[in-house]
């Protein structure tokens, strides 16, 4: 396992590093303008704050997969963050934040800071200090990578439980989870224990599950499969906590009809 972890760590270097390459063309200014920009004539700078649809609904149509397990977007932070972190019309954090949507550079970063220093810029130190991990699942990306899995044999886990192994597989006491080979994942915390990788609409035709049509919208099924996105939060206050309050079973009620 040591050695599988360290091949896969070797990879996602190698895939962030190519990220970092200087791109060849300023991101989507190929684009019709109004393919995002809702503006009467010609657009500029003091007009183009406007858009057809939310930043999410936006950048998802060419990063379906990004919104799945990211920083949270389209609320209001309810302070005020440093000037080059600017916020939307309605005063929401959106991708824009982070991201300067027209730069040349991959990645498309507000600063060149980078891991927790980035992070650093809106979040007090405490924050992080306060997490179980200090933060350390958090603070190398503001995105769980995706493609990871297509590079490496992951049986049929999905791609996101794949990448939260690659920290959590290494993790001592309470924070260590480990998949057996039927695809179920053992939380060392004594925690319930649960299948991932599973196709949930393969499944639910068997009966007991509500269908997905009727799941509530917390309930992340990347690539049609069970995750720990399903149930976990990536991204948020407290890092891994329940996407929903499990009281009486709630949680489990959002998929399981029993």
């Amino acid at each position: 396992m040591t050695r599988r972890l360290g091949y896969i760590l070797l990879l996602t270097t190698a895939i962030l590093a190519w990220r970092l390459l200087p791109a060849k063309s300023p991101h989507l200014m190929a684009n019709d303008c109004r393919s995002c920009h809702l503006v009467q004539g010609e657009i500029t700078p003091s007009n183009a704050s406007r858009l057809l649809a939310s930043q999410e609904k936006l950048c998802k149509d060419c990063h379906p997969k990004a919104m799945t397990a990211s920083h949270p977007t389209g609320f209001s932070p309810g302070r005020g963050l440093p000037e080059n972190f600017p916020l939307d019309w309605k005063g929401e954090l959106t991708c824009s934040t982070c991201h300067s949507v027209h730069d040349e550079r991959a990645g498309l970063m507000r600063t060149s800071l980078r891991g927790r220093d980035y992070c650093q810029s809106c979040h007090e130190s405490a924050f992080f200090d306060a997490m179980a991990d200090g933060g350390t699942t958090l603070v190398s990306s503001g995105h769980l990578v995706p493609d990871l899995a297509t590079l490496v044999e992951a049986g049929t886990i999905d791609d996101f439980s794949f990448q939260c192994m690659t920290c959590h597989a290494d993790e001592q006491g309470s924070l260590a989870v480990s998949i057996n080979a039927a695809g179920v994942i053992n939380h060392s915390s004594g925690g319930s224990n649960h299948p991932v990788g599973s196709d949930y609409q393969q499944i639910s035709l068997g009966g007991g599950y509500r269908p997905v049509s009727l799941l509530p919208s917390y309930i992340a099924l990347p690539q049609g499969r069970l995750s720990c996105v399903s149930c976990h939060i990536a991204y948020g206050d407290t890092h891994g906590k329940l996407v929903s309050s499990n009281d009486g079973s709630q949680l489990c009620f959002s998929c399981h009809d029993l």
